[in-house]
């Protein structure tokens, strides 16, 4: 089994516990069932999976138990969920049916707070059922982004813009969670990169009409982190950085970089009164596009293993083109 597949696979388990079907499992993976047999296959023979029922789940999943909570860990827990509850601007089945598994497993040291969580799973479902066909439409939504992001493949949606517009996009999702909004209701969005730029856009799920699953992959840059903010001066996250050495033959082609991740830009003249920068930035594919989209402006000098790695994607693109 290749590496990637595996990775996708167990990730697609781990966030199923309760255990899926061959068939469900190389539909979400986007890969025929004889596939699929022989990856599970390779799973259970060397003791990472198992097959109860139909079903296959990871087996440390299913001889786990579920560790006791101490009273204030269940109370903050209760807390947490009916804050969410309030919140979010829709409601979730699979966050009523948690809350139910959670609730059960504190009834014998908790069962007050897990009384509590039980009538919140209820409200939540009953919110559910008043507005059932908007809730279907964008929960369905929600589980074709979280099957995207899972499995590490890329969707294709269709959502309306700010002029009421219907416009079509391609995108790698990075992150799914909720933003602050003013009315006190928080909506649910997605973020993630515009395929095939360096672009990183959120949109808001209900505002999705359709979601289709794409064959091509996308891996998430390692220094990528959930909604982060822009860097105060002298704020430098080191995780996944090159000291990148580049020429600039045109100064503004350096803007391009400046939304990327990285340390204040140190700016000079060798011998050749040609203008050298030095800066320590993220490493990731976003920095190969903006290098590329800037062409001759910017010629990369260093560090040598970074250079050889830029120069190869180059000929591999050229060779594209040459076929």
């Amino acid at each position: 089994m290749k590496g990637e597949r595996k990775a996708q696979l167990e990730l697609l388990l781990k966030s199923h516990p309760e255990g899926m079907r061959r068939a469900e499992i190389a539909r979400k993976l986007g890969v025929n069932r004889s596939t699929i047999t022989r990856y599970i296959d390779e799973l259970t023979e060397s003791g990472i999976a198992i097959e109860l029922n139909s079903l296959i789940m990871l087996k440390n999943q299913e001889i786990a138990k579920p560790e006791e909570l101490s009273v204030y860990e269940s109370l903050a827990l209760n807390l947490s969920a009916e804050a969410m509850a309030s919140k979010m601007d829709l409601q979730n089945p699979y966050l009523a049916s948690g809350i139910k598994k959670i609730a059960s497993n504190m009834r014998s040291y908790a069962p007050k707070i897990s009384q509590n969580m039980l009538d919140l799973a209820e409200e939540i479902e009953a919110r559910i059922l008043n507005q059932q066909t908007r809730s279907e439409q964008i929960n369905s939504i929600l589980e074709a982004l979280i099957d995207s992001w899972v499995s590490g493949r890329i969707v294709r949606i269709t959502h309306i813009i700010k002029n009421g517009e219907i416009e079509e996009t391609e995108l790698a999702p990075y992150f799914i969670g909720y933003v602050e909004a003013e009315s006190g209701r928080n909506p649910i969005t997605v973020t993630g990169r515009l395929r095939h730029t360096s672009e990183v856009t959120t949109i808001n799920i209900s505002a999705i009409k359709t979601a289709v699953i794409l064959e091509e992959t996308y891996t998430i840059p390692d220094n990528m982190k959930a909604f982060r903010k822009a860097m105060e001066p002298g704020a430098f996250d080191p995780t996944d950085i090159v000291p990148l050495e580049i020429k600039i033959r045109e100064k503004s082609a350096i803007n391009s970089l400046r939304t990327l991740m990285h340390s204040q830009l140190e700016l000079s003249r060798n011998a050749k009164g040609e203008q050298i920068c030095k800066v320590e930035i993220e490493n990731s594919i976003e920095l190969v596009l903006r290098l590329i989209q800037c062409g001759p402006s910017i010629e990369v000098l260093g560090p040598e293993k970074f250079r050889s790695k830029f120069i190869k994607y180059l000929r591999d693109i050229i060779q594209v083109y040459n076929q």
